[in-house]
């Protein structure tokens, strides 16, 4: 969305919040942004519209019109503001007046120098070397029993050496495994959206895991994806596998995500090759690293 086309939308000073949001709004679907995030995002820009008074121009809102409706949020407003939805709703406006600037409709942006709050989310649960070690038993059990089931081993023993996300394990196919050498097998993970190509990335799988998916496709024998369960069958047998081990935590995908990374920081992996690993960005990986440290210490 260029200046030519901004002014088609007769956006200027004077245009109200909601009118400018409207469009900014198509602008955000243009870069290709999420429709969760657009949608957070706009709800924010309402919220500041509500705030101030009626009919309040872009171009007559202030920086201390900003921070008087950022306190309010903290303090004045019945619903309470956690500090992650209130650092989420600065970056809002930083986004939508940076918009606005940008493209010329103000000369001056009222958001910049509002300061952003950043949180860090609280420590993520992981699994101990023991637990792991537990948990490799009990899939190995079930692989043995007297109705084999490598179901649990492939699934937990991917997230473990991976660190994938839920989402991408289920986006998975058998397709996107290189396993001719199992000394140098791996899994591609890809998305369809071209706006996530950039995590796209190749792990390295183990060929103890090799043998195990070959014991999976001879049970389950797969033609397309790796896992054709549902998201949430998927997890039954992750709880179910923690149970079997009889872990008192609830073994979850982003359990053995962070236990995967967590394993990756303490063999002293060069960190940008962990960062990678996860598909993260460099911004991501700032308050991934600072609870990775946390987390080592702990343990």
């Amino acid at each position: 969305m260029n200046h030519e086309l901004v002014a088609e939308l007769h956006i200027s000073q004077g245009t109200n919040i909601i009118p400018a949001l409207n469009s900014w709004k198509l602008y955000l679907a243009d870069q290709n942004r999420s429709m969760h995030t657009i949608k957070a995002f706009a709800a924010d820009i309402r919220l500041l519209n509500d705030f101030l008074p009626v009919d309040y121009s872009i171009g007559a809102i202030t920086t201390e019109d900003l921070n008087r409706f950022l306190d309010w949020l903290k303090k004045g407003r019945s619903i309470p503001c956690s500090p992650k939805t209130l650092s989420r709703r600065i970056t809002s406006l930083k986004s939508y007046f940076n918009w606005l600037t940008k493209f010329g409709v103000l000369s001056v942006n009222p958001a910049e120098k509002v300061l952003q709050q950043s949180v860090i989310s609280p420590l993520p649960e992981v699994l101990t070397p023991l637990e792991v070690k537990d948990l490799y038993q009990s899939a190995n059990k079930l692989r043995n029993g007297t109705k084999p089931d490598a179901r649990p081993y492939c699934l937990f023993g991917l997230l473990i050496e991976t660190g994938i996300k839920k989402g991408e394990c289920l986006g998975i196919s058998i397709h996107h495994l290189e396993l001719d050498d199992p000394l140098n097998a791996s899994v591609f993970i890809r998305y369809s959206n071209p706006q996530y190509r950039l995590k796209e990335r190749k792990i390295k799988l183990s060929s103890e895991w090799v043998e195990g998916f070959n014991e999976f496709v001879a049970q389950y024998q797969p033609t397309d994806r790796l896992f054709n369960w549902s998201q949430r069958r998927l997890e039954y047998i992750l709880e179910e596998l923690g149970e079997e081990a009889g872990l008192r935590k609830h073994l979850s995908f982003d359990m053995c995500r962070w236990t995967s990374v967590l394993n990756d920081w303490k063999t002293a992996a060069e960190t940008d090759h962990i960062r990678q690993k996860l598909g993260v960005s460099k911004i991501q990986w700032r308050e991934i690293s600072i609870k990775l440290k946390e987390l080592a210490a702990k343990q």
